[in-house]
């Protein structure tokens, strides 16, 4: 991989990451949202968990884009784990 290709990698997370922080507060569906969620699909094996999160960031109910949000993320990063786009 390519270190452009692992720039991209985290800022697209470091994007996601900061609208698990706000999905408690707001809507996160926004444009930088759905940018990181396209930049992330070549590097995903299932597509559910970015499908997931992007539906979650526009819901009404507070508690249920949180958790959605939120499990959504979980699901991405143990995607691009597996894949070894990844690494903590």
């Amino acid at each position: 991989m390519s270190r452009h290709e692992r720039v991209v990698i985290e800022l697209a997370v470091a994007i996601l990451r900061k609208g698990v922080e706000e999905s408690g507060n707001a809507k996160v569906d926004t444009i930088a949202v759905r940018l990181a969620l396209r930049c992330l699909l070549p590097h995903c094996r299932e597509t559910w968990p970015l499908t997931t999160y992007w539906e979650s960031a526009g819901q009404d109910n507070e508690i249920g884009r949180s958790q959605g949000v939120t499990a959504a993320f979980n699901g991405i990063v143990r995607q691009l784990r597996l894949t070894g786009a990844w690494r903590d």
